[in-house]
Parts: C-alpha cells; sequence; structure tokens
C-alpha cells in the first residue's frame, strides 16, 4: 500500500465536473424533516452537521450527496447551511441531489426544481438524479424534462440512482438525442454487495462512459466490523438496519477479518480499506458516499482517499467477497 498526500480528482461520467473518489451522503441529514426519512433518523443539531460537513471537507472531500426524498428539503438545507458555516464558495463544492419520482410524472420535475434550487441556497445543483425508476412516466420522458432543466441551467447534469442496466441505456439514448449524456447512476454497492458486476449494470456504465456512485459502501456498518465485536449494537440499529445485519452477520466474518488483517497492516481501519478497495478495484469507474452521523465519520470515510491498496490486496478481497457477487 502506498500514502497518498493529495486527493485526485476524477471525471463524473463525460461531464466537466470533477469529484473526489469518495463524497459524502448526508442522508442522516433528513433526522426532524418530512415523510418517512424524516422519522426515521434522528433529527441532528445544527452544530453536529456543521461539524460533519467540516470534517469531511478538511478531509478532502470534495462533494455531497442529498434528496428530496430525504425529509423534503430538511438533508438540503441542513448541507447548505454546513456549507456556509464552514464558508465555502459555491464553485468549490459538487452537490448532487435527487428527484423523487413515485406516484409522479416527468412534468412534476419543473414544478419542483426551484424547491430545491431554494433548500440549496445558493449553491448549484451539478448533478440531478432521478432516484429510483417507480413513476408514471418512462425513461425518456424524465430524460426529456432533465434535459430542459440543464438548458435553462436550473441543474448542470444529469444522473439516475437504481435503475438497471436496460433503463440505464434507455436514459443515456434519450439524453444524447439532446445532445447530452447520462453521468451517473447510483446504486447500492459494497465488498458484500456485488450484484451489479453480474447483472449488467457496472458492465453497461463502463461501456457508456456512466460513473458508478455507490451508497450503502459499508454495508449497512458490517465492514467496519463494529457489529462482530460487539453483536449488542445490533439490537440498538433500526429495523431494517437490523434484519439485514442479523442476515449477513456470520456470512460477513471472513470478509471482516481480511479487512482488519490488511488494516493492520498499516494503521488504518477495515472500513476504510473496504472504501479504498471499492473505489480503486474498477479503475475510476465507481465512486462512493459513505453517510455520517458524527463528525468522526467522516474523518474516517476522508481517510480512505489517502492510501491506495496494492494489486495483491485489492485481489485478496475480490477473492474473499465473490460470493456476495
Amino acid at each position: 500500500m502506498t500514502t497518498d498526500t493529495k486527493v485526485s480528482l476524477r471525471r463524473l461520467g463525460q461531464t466537466n465536473i470533477q469529484v473526489t473518489p469518495i463524497g459524502l451522503g448526508v442522508m442522516q441529514f433528513a433526522g426532524g424533516g418530512k415523510g418517512i426519512m424524516g422519522r426515521m433518523y434522528r433529527n441532528l443539531t445544527t452544530q453536529e452537521k456543521n461539524a460533519i460537513v467540516g470534517a469531511a471537507l478538511e478531509g478532502g472531500i470534495n462533494w455531497f450527496d442529498t434528496a428530496e426524498m430525504y425529509g423534503f428539503g430538511h438533508s438540503e438545507q441542513g448541507l447548505s447551511t454546513a456549507l456556509k458555516a464552514a464558508q465555502v464558495e459555491d464553485d468549490e463544492v459538487v452537490v448532487a441531489t435527487k428527484w423523487f419520482p413515485f406516484l409522479r410524472t416527468a412534468g412534476n420535475l419543473s414544478k419542483t426544481i426551484n424547491d430545491r434550487i431554494r433548500h440549496m441556497d445558493g449553491y448549484p445543483i451539478d448533478l440531478y438524479m432521478v432516484h429510483h425508476p417507480w413513476s408514471f412516466s418512462s425513461p425518456e420522458a424524465e430524460m426529456e424534462a432533465m434535459a430542459d432543466l440543464v438548458e435553462a441551467e436550473q441543474i448542470r447534469s444529469v444522473g439516475v440512482s437504481n435503475f438497471s442496466a436496460d433503463r440505464m441505456r434507455r436514459a443515456h439514448r434519450a439524453l444524447q438525442k439532446r445532445g447530452l449524456s447520462l453521468a451517473a447512476n447510483q446504486v447500492h454497492y459494497s465488498l458484500i454487495h456485488r450484484r451489479i458486476e453480474t447483472n449488467g449494470i457496472l458492465e453497461t456504465a463502463k461501456e457508456l462512459g456512466i460513473t458508478i456512485i455507490a451508497y450503502m459502501p459499508l454495508g449497512y456498518g458490517m465492514l467496519t466490523g463494529k457489529y462482530h465485536k460487539s453483536p449488542e449494537l445490533v439490537r440498538k440499529s433500526s429495523f431494517f438496519r437490523r434484519k439485514m445485519i442479523r442476515r449477513n452477520l456470520e456470512r460477513s466474518r471472513p470478509v471482516v477479518n481480511a479487512l482488519e488483517e490488511i488494516a493492520s497492516r498499516y494503521g488504518v481501519t477495515p472500513g476504510q480499506v473496504a472504501l479504498n478497495w471499492l473505489v480503486n478495484f474498477h479503475g475510476e469507474s465507481v465512486v462512493a458516499i459513505p453517510g455520517a452521523t458524527e463528525a468522526e465519520h467522516a474523518r474516517q470515510s476522508s481517510g480512505a482517499l489517502h492510501f491506495t491498496l496494492t494489486e495483491e490486496e485489492r485481489s485478496v478481497l475480490d477473492e474473499v467477497t465473490r460470493e456476495f457477487r
């Protein structure tokens, strides 16, 4: 493993937007907002949110991921407030957010974009994504509406989330007709959830030059090893997270053992090793957005930017996690 002092940037899809291999997901900022997500998370204080974003920036992270669904403006507002507290100019960071398509049509994109802009409070929307494929409109209609937003200079680029290989290809094709390209597909991906490698999503993204944004990159926290060391923590998790952890806890133990072995050689954490593998194993095709409920989590994630696993170490982790493909 080698240590890097400067964080390299990667091109987001075929755009001119440059992001660090690891960003920060602020889904947890939804707490206290509207909807299911607003009730799912603890309402972090303004000071806590500011500290989390500040720690990410200090660690070299230059982009942040939020969404309409995350409290219907609560997460976006919390992010913009924290960026202002850190005295970050609008051209110094990259912001990604998402449109909530459930029970809506593509026409809703133009009706709600001003809400997204208002909550971001001066920070441009660099990447705007369709959050999931469950709307009343086709991906072609959604991309037409997205392209209109780009032409109106309300957003800089277009992405999707949770799209299959076929639906991703359809979205990309529709944008090409408007002289644009699909920048990203945000999907569930980690060392213990490698399905995109076998269901065509990763292959299609590489073919079309689309960036994969990995959410849940630490496998619900299992890849940090904390649940293996302290099983009592599982009971304190949310119902959904608790169910997923219990289903995979023992199955993932060999993976955590391998991560701990590599981490111990270089004085880093298992989670940092897992993130480093994720954003480097496929070249520059994958970036990741770990979340954080405290500043230390953001510091840990940004620490994964400052070293590089050897090819042999990456191969070891590939082998021990192949059953999760």
